[in-house]
C-alpha cells in the first residue's frame, strides 16, 4: 500500500490562484522592506523549487507615511564658521629701515653748529658770546645769499637730525607710513632716529586681557544667557591690525559676539563639559577669524554665565523640581536595597519564615519605617 506525499512549500497555503502564469508556476511576488529596498520571496524561502528572477527596482530612499516608522535622530550639526575676511596679500609686517639714535644727535648737533659758524660768518654773533666762545674778532659780511644758503642747509640739517629722533619702548611698535604706502614696522627699544618724514602710528604689540560685560548668548536648550567672558589676545602683524582693518579691537569684540551667538554655552553643573567645552569652540572660532587680521587669540573664556531675567526665576523653579525629584529616586532606590537585604538575611539565616502575604506586610512596614527615618531631620 503506497502513500504519496506532495510537499508543499512553506508559505505557499492559503494564496489566491488569481494571476498564476503557466503550470505550478506562482506570480512572483514581493515583500516590500519599510527602510530601504524591495526583497524578493524567494531570496526568504530557499528551499523553493524553480526561484523565479525578478528585476530589483532601485532603493527606495524616501520613507513612506503611515508605515509607523519613527524618523532618525538628527547629528548635531557642526558650527558653521563665517567667511574670513580678505587681506591684501601684500600686506604682512617688515622691518623698517631705521638708524641709531646716535647719528640723528649727532647730525642735529652738526646743525647747530653750522647756525652758529654763519651767524658769526654773518657778523651777527654778539661779542659776548664770540668771547665765551673764543671766537675771534671778526666784522661780519652780511646776511647774503652765500649766508641764507648756509643758513638754509645747516637748519635742515639740525631740524633732520632732531626731529627723526624717537624712543622705542619695550611691548610697543611704530607702523611707519610714508604718503599712504607701509614703510614697514619698528620694534626695537632704545633711542633710534627714524625719518621725519613718515608717518609713525604707535601699536601696543603686549599680550593683552579683555573683560568683556556681559554679552547675549544661548544654553545647549535654546534659553537666553547671559556671558562675561575673558579674552587673551596680542597683535601679532602689526601691518594687518592697523592698515588692514580700521578697529582691530572694535573687529575682536566683534568676533567674539558672534561666536557667542553660534557657540550654546551650558552653564556651571551641566553634564555636556560646562564652560570649559564652551571655552575651547569659542577659542577655536575666534582665532580662526581674527587671524587673517594680525590678532593672535590664545583663549576665550566664559567667567560669569547667568540666565536672563526674564527666564532665571523659570529655570531656578526647574532646577528646584530636578533636584527634589533626583533626591527623592536617590532615597527611594536606597531604601528598596534596604528593605531587599533585611528580608533577605531574615528568610536566608531562617530567622522567619513568612508566606507570601507575611513577606508582603513586612516589606510595606519596612519601607514605612525607613522612610519615615530618613525623612527625619538630622
Amino acid at each position: 500500500m503506497s502513500t504519496t506525499t506532495s510537499h508543499t512549500p512553506p508559505g505557499s497555503e492559503g494564496q489566491p490562484d488569481g494571476g498564476a502564469t503557466g503550470h505550478g508556476m506562482r506570480p512572483a511576488r514581493l515583500i516590500h522592506n519599510e527602510g530601504t529596498t524591495e526583497i524578493p520571496v524567494h531570496l526568504l524561502f530557499r528551499d523553493d523549487p524553480d526561484p523565479v528572477r525578478v528585476p530589483l527596482k532601485p532603493a527606495v530612499v524616501a520613507r513612506r507615511q503611515g508605515t509607523g516608522e519613527q524618523p532618525r535622530q538628527h547629528r548635531p550639526v557642526p558650527v558653521r564658521r563665517r567667511p574670513l575676511p580678505e587681506v591684501d596679500a601684500g600686506l604682512a609686517e617688515r622691518p623698517a629701515r631705521v638708524l641709531p639714535g646716535a647719528a640723528g644727535v649727532l647730525a642735529g648737533a652738526c646743525g647747530l653748529t653750522g647756525c652758529l659758524a654763519t651767524t658769526w660768518w654773518a657778523g651777527l654773533l654778539p661779542s659776548l658770546a664770540a668771547q665765551a666762545l673764543r671766537l675771534p674778532a671778526y666784522a661780519g659780511a652780511g646776511l647774503g645769499p652765500a649766508q641764507w644758503a648756509a643758513y638754509a642747509g645747516a637748519g635742515m640739517l639740525g631740524a633732520f637730525g632732531f626731529g627723526g629722533l624717537a624712543r622705542g619702548r619695550t611691548g610697543r611698535a611704530f607702523v611707519l607710513g610714508l604718503f599712504g604706502r607701509y614703510r614697514g614696522t619698528v620694534r626695537r627699544t632704545g633711542l633710534l632716529w627714524v625719518n621725519p618724514l613718515v608717518l609713525r602710528r604707535r601699536v601696543d604689540v603686549r599680550l593683552r586681557h579683555w573683560r568683556s560685560e556681559a554679552m547675549p548668548a544661548v544654553d545647549p536648550d535654546g534659553l537666553a544667557l547671559r556671558v562675561v567672558v575673558l579674552v587673551v589676545w596680542r597683535v601679532r602683524d602689526t601691518a594687518r591690525a592697523l592698515l588692514g582693518i580700521e578697529d582691530h579691537e572694535t573687529y575682536l569684540r566683534a568676533c567674539v559676539e558672534a561666536a557667542l551667538a553660534r557657540v550654546p554655552v551650558e552653564p556651571a553643573g551641566g553634564v555636556r563639559g560646562g564652560a570649559t567645552a564652551a571655552g575651547d569652540a569659542l577659542t577655536r572660532l575666534v582665532a580662526t577669524e581674527t587671524a587673517p587680521v594680525g590678532v593672535e587669540v590664545f583663549s576665550v573664556q566664559p567667567v560669569r554665565v547667568d540666565y536672563a531675567p526674564e527666564v532665571a526665576s523659570a529655570v531656578h523653579r526647574r532646577r528646584i523640581a530636578a533636584l527634589d525629584a533626583r533626591q527623592r529616586a536617590t532615597m527611594l532606590s536606597s531604601v528598596v536595597d534596604s528593605v531587599e537585604d533585611t528580608v533577605t538575611r531574615l528568610t536566608v539565616r531562617g530567622l522567619v519564615e513568612l508566606d507570601d502575604y507575611e513577606r508582603k506586610v513586612l516589606v510595606r512596614d519596612l519601607t514605612v519605617a525607613f522612610c519615615s527615618g530618613r525623612g527625619e531631620p538630622v
